[in-house]
């Protein structure tokens, strides 16, 4: 299990018995949002220096191989996902605007090899979409669909596989009150965080 921590800005890996096995701190401001590859390297966010991590490490003898930076000059990146089919990349950029409660959010893409696939922020989504959209969590479905959390909607949305982006098809559009994580589990069901209520909400593919 690796884990985030912004309190001592490091990210921490235990075992299942809950014992802790690795902890880097590579100079992170504000480590926030990972996941794994499928050669189990770990992606991650770090929200205040704008950057994007790849880390390698042999999490079962506890030691770093690798940490390096693999793409800067995001802005306030948080939520990402890695797709499990292809290796693209999904991050999620928090964008703060002019005046009270105008926060929005852009959605980018990148390819396996670190090229940048598509792009689009809040107003962007907008016109292409019915109602206002601000990403909170995002994820890839075992197709490789992109699939992101929406507060104002309070739903689930798919965007679309990455040569597609952006499509609209909401999944979840009722019982979400603000709905800040998500992941998919082995059996493809879908785990939604949800702090509105807080509650952990389990949807079946089916």
């Amino acid at each position: 299990v690796v884990v985030t921590d912004g309190g001592d800005r490091s990210v921490k890996a235990f075992d299942f018995e809950g014992r802790g096995v690795l902890a880097v701190r590579e100079g992170f401001g504000l480590p926030w949002g990972l996941d794994a590859t499928s050669e189990s390297e770990v992606i991650l966010t770090d929200a205040e220096a704008g950057a994007l991590y790849r880390l390698t490490a042999d999490f079962k003898m506890g030691k770093l191989k690798k940490c390096q930076i693999i793409w800067s000059q995001l802005i306030s990146p948080r939520g990402v996902a890695v797709s499990k089919t292809s290796g693209a990349i999904v991050v999620i950029e928090h964008l703060k605007a002019q005046g009270l409660n105008n926060s929005s959010s852009r959605v980018k893409i990148f390819s396996a090899e670190m090229d940048l696939v598509g792009q689009m922020d809040s107003f962007g989504l907008n016109l292409v979409f019915p109602s206002k959209i601000h990403t909170t969590a995002v994820a890839f479905d075992r197709e490789g669909r992109v699939i992101v959390t929406d507060v104002c909607s309070q739903a689930v949305i798919c965007l679309g596989k990455p040569e597609e982006f952006p499509i609209f098809n909401p999944l979840i559009s009722h019982g979400l009150s603000y709905p800040i994580g998500l992941t998919y589990m082995a059996n493809n069901s879908l785990v939604v965080l949800d702090s509105g209520d807080h509650s952990v909400k389990i949807y079946s593919s089916t």
